[in-house]
């Protein structure tokens, strides 16, 4: 036997906790370059801000006001609870999977509250603005609930939904919803482009967290299907007749 062999091998990190780390690391980061810059607007953060403002119309921004009230308020609350709903298979299963669901969402938000609090970044001069902000600026309160409720969301319809087709249009539409929320933060002049970022991905790493918690029985919900099954059909026996 070769020492190879012999040697213990290690315990292998699940994807779910590589992707919070991963996500968590690039949090960091982000708000270290901030920091080396005084938290001040870095040139394409700049940029970007200087081309909504110059590009922004009426219908565009009413459009864009319709959207951004979505990340926020009473609807990503019901959403979580609603997803919770859909998930559980029974009254009870139901009830308690929803209170999870919120939980989760909540306990995001106090964290996120936190270093929002801790950070203190300025927004963008108040007379850019087309909608109503409050708060510090990092990370972005919209693109981190966004997020949040579209990857809660996602898991309800994993679990519940087993058709291929069905369930990559709606992770496709959840995702589409969650990256319109945070660009119109930006458009409307309430964020800086690194807020937003770091929303997504603190937002990212809360749910792979999660959903570590839900693999691992952690956290007692219903489990979505690894992959949709395609039922096969038993080889007859061939017909001697």
């Amino acid at each position: 036997m070769t020492p190879s062999e012999t040697r213990p091998r290690r315990p292998r990190v699940p994807g779910t906790l590589r992707a919070a780390a991963l996500c968590a690391l690039l949090l960091t980061v982000t708000a270290a370059l901030l920091a080396a810059h005084g938290w001040a607007p870095l040139g394409p953060e700049r940029a970007a801000h200087a081309w909504a403002v110059a590009h922004r119309t009426d219908a565009a921004a009413a459009a864009a006001l319709v959207i951004t009230a979505t990340g926020s308020g009473p609807v990503p609350y019901a959403l979580a609870l609603l997803s919770g709903a859909l998930a559980g298979r029974t009254p009870r299963e139901r009830l308690h999977t929803a209170a999870t669901a919120l939980a989760v969402l909540l306990l995001g938000q106090a964290v996120r509250y936190g270093l929002m609090e801790l950070i203190t970044r300025p927004r963008p001069s108040e007379a850019d603005w087309t909608a109503r902000a409050t708060g510090h600026s990092f990370p972005s309160g919209h693109s981190t609930t966004s997020l949040l409720v579209a990857g809660i969301l996602a898991w309800a319809v994993l679990t519940r939904v087993h058709r291929t087709p069905a369930r990559r249009l709606t992770l496709t539409l959840l995702g589409i919803w969650a990256a319109s929320v945070g660009a119109t933060r930006v458009y409307l002049g309430v964020h800086w482009p690194g807020d937003v970022l770091a929303g997504w991905l603190f937002a990212a790493a809360w749910l792979s967290l999660t959903l570590h918690l839900v693999r691992t029985g952690r956290l007692p919900v219903p489990r979505a299907p690894a992959s949709p099954r395609t039922p096969t059909t038993a080889p007859q026996p061939p017909n001697c007749s």
